[in-house]
């Protein structure tokens, strides 16, 4: 698969400077939640417009290894300039055969992490990120609201 950086650009959300922000953890794309984000931010990288984000970053491999899909394959094909549609496609091709109903309710899991659930080395990351990006006066009820108030989706 040949890379199309033009193809990209087009494609690829300007994360630098809170110009952009990549999709809400919560976007599913190709059935699964986070996958919108891992895709915006891989593209972002490809064109050199990642600003502080990071491709295949610990969040990025929630999914990644829950779809059981290889980061270089991916990023492979999202180079050839991928739309969404076709990466939609593509993830069905190559993530782990699983029924609906095992991704739905991961999915859910995956919406419904508290902020408890998470290892402690990441609930210490996150409460100093909590201080510095979410209002105050404002509760963080689940671990994706962290990243959709830093977004400003909240």
């Amino acid at each position: 698969m040949k890379e199309n950086l033009e193809k990209v650009k087009l494609l690829a959300r300007d994360l630098r400077n809170g110009k952009e922000f990549p999709r809400s953890p919560r976007e599913p794309l190709g059935g699964y939640v986070l996958a919108a984000r891992v895709v915006d931010k891989c593209r972002a990288v490809l064109v050199g417009r990642q600003g502080e984000y990071h491709s295949n970053c610990p969040l990025d491999q929630t999914w990644l290894k829950f779809a059981e899909i290889d980061y270089n394959a991916y990023r492979s094909f999202v180079a050839t300039g991928a739309t969404d549609d076709e990466v939609a496609a593509w993830i069905g091709e190559h993530a782990k055969k699983r029924s609906r109903a095992e991704v739905i309710v991961w999915n859910n899991h995956q919406r419904d992490l508290r902020l408890s659930d998470l290892s402690p080395e990441l609930q210490e990351y996150m409460e100093d990120t909590i201080a510095s990006v979410v209002p105050r006066n404002r509760v963080v009820r689940r671990f994706f609201d962290v990243y959709d108030f830093e977004e400003q989706r909240l």
